[in-house]
């Protein structure tokens, strides 16, 4: 429902007194002020557990261990060192090893250990030898090696909490970089790129440009370990502003705008993440290699090689193949208007072929500099109707709004998280009622 569809919905109490306006116009601008949020516990079972001080604690609830006062001992898993060169060396018969390497080998391989990896030794009072191994597989996975009379091996997840989380950078020199520096998690410009990556173009983000945002983070022992998804969104620029909310429509999460339109386009606005263009669209550019001024109908984006490329759109794969000018080329044709290639990759992405049809944002291959390049980047070009255009300057329709039925829960659940992103949008909203209703404070 578009903005003014409020303002008109104030004629409905025309019949009420001036102080009834008053209250309208109060309720308005405070709309949405209060989001409760909530806090979830992802946890992984069969391995219940529940965050406690402490690391022993925490190990013993995880595991089911018995609380006998152990003491540790921390260290991590040497070069070309195995399972069994870290347990022999604390006197642990070969055998108890060997056992617990062949019957668990379905919970953990001991071949996967890594070197650099942490491991936890934990010793029962007045043993010389360790009672459990705890292996620390990645910041939230471990897995624990019995090694006691009662031999087993458990792979368990500590619980995550999710929490939401606000940021609101200004750009100065790179998203990435100024998230950073103001102390945000810079993996949330991951989730901005996928929000806005069919109405915003990352190449070209400007000095002053500013992105807020709610994101889902997900917490573990208080501190951030992954960036979700971002959950409300605003882009700022020249004082225009782009809103973006996530919204699950027919069991499918995407972001439409403050008015239920879709911001994904048939088209992403670039086939690559965080790269530069080094090279635009010419009529007239002198090649680096021939030194002949001849058309240059795409648009370079230099980035290191093995970058992941991918389809702006769904479409059919036409040509797959290695030119002299291009080297390997993919040419997808997306329907009868439009047609893409992509020029200079390393490699093709595994089980592509001719007459495949890829979805949008499917990887068809990797940066690379083959063919007459001078070094790694992408030659990306777009045909409409079979004429060359310049990307950076191609259109595309957006996708299929909110639905009409699912409009009014779409609004309710905006309202909270657009009050925060633009604090004058409700002040505006009831100075535009107070100016159609013809209301006078004098």
């Amino acid at each position: 429902m578009p903005d003014f569809f409020l303002v008109l919905y104030v004629k409905k109490f025309f019949s009420m007194k001036k102080k009834w306006y008053i209250l309208l116009i109060i309720s308005i601008v405070f709309i949405g002020c209060n989001r409760e949020k909530t806090q979830e516990e992802i946890s992984a079972p069969p391995c219940p557990a529940e965050e406690t001080d402490g690391q022993i604690e925490q190990f013993c609830r995880l595991f089911n261990l018995p609380s006998l006062g152990y003491e540790t001992e921390n260290d991590a898993v040497r070069r070309n060192e195995n399972f069994a060169d870290i347990l022999q060396r604390r006197g642990i018969d070969y055998a108890v090893i060997f056992a617990v390497s062949r019957d668990f080998r379905d919970v953990f391989d001991m071949r996967k250990l890594r070197a650099g990896n942490a491991y936890t030794l934990l010793y029962e009072p007045d043993s010389a030898q360790p009672s459990y191994m705890i292996y620390k597989e990645d910041f939230r996975t471990h897995v624990c090696f019995s090694l006691t009379d009662s031999l087993w091996v458990s792979r368990c997840e500590f619980p995550l909490v999710t929490e939401e989380k606000f940021v609101d950078v200004t750009i100065t020199t790179s998203l990435w970089q100024n998230l950073a520096e103001s102390g945000y998690n810079p993996l949330v410009a991951n989730g901005l790129s996928e929000v806005y990556a069919w109405t915003v173009d990352f190449f070209g983000l400007r000095k002053g440009d500013t992105f807020r945002a709610y994101y889902q983070a997900y917490m573990l022992n208080g501190e951030e370990v992954e960036a979700g998804p971002v959950l409300a969104a605003a882009f700022i620029r020249s004082g225009e502003e782009q809103l973006a909310f996530r919204y699950v429509q027919d069991s499918v999460p995407g972001y439409w705008d403050q008015n239920g339109v879709n911001l994904q386009r048939t088209f992403l606005k670039a086939p690559l993440r965080y790269s530069r263009v080094s090279s635009g669209f010419s009529y007239a550019r002198r090649h680096p290699i021939t030194r002949v001024v001849r058309p240059h109908t795409g648009v370079d984006y230099a980035a290191p090689t093995g970058t992941p490329v991918m389809s702006i759109g769904e479409g059919v794969v036409t040509e797959r193949k290695y030119t002299r000018g291009g080297g390997n080329t993919v040419k997808i044709k997306h329907n009868s208007v439009y047609t893409t290639a992509y020029l200079h990759l390393s490699r093709y992405a595994k089980g592509l072929f001719v007459g495949k049809r890829v979805a949008q944002g499917e990887i068809i291959g990797y940066v690379g500099s083959t063919g007459m390049s001078t070094g790694p980047h992408l030659d990306f070009r777009v045909w409409r109707n079979g004429k060359p255009i310049n990307p950076l300057k191609m259109e595309s329709p957006p996708a299929d709004p909110v639905h009409q039925e699912n409009m009014k829960g779409f609004m309710e659940h905006i309202a909270p998280y657009r009050r925060s992103l633009n604090p004058g949008f409700y002040k505006d909203l009831a100075l535009k009622i107070v100016d159609f209703a013809g209301i006078s404070f004098d």
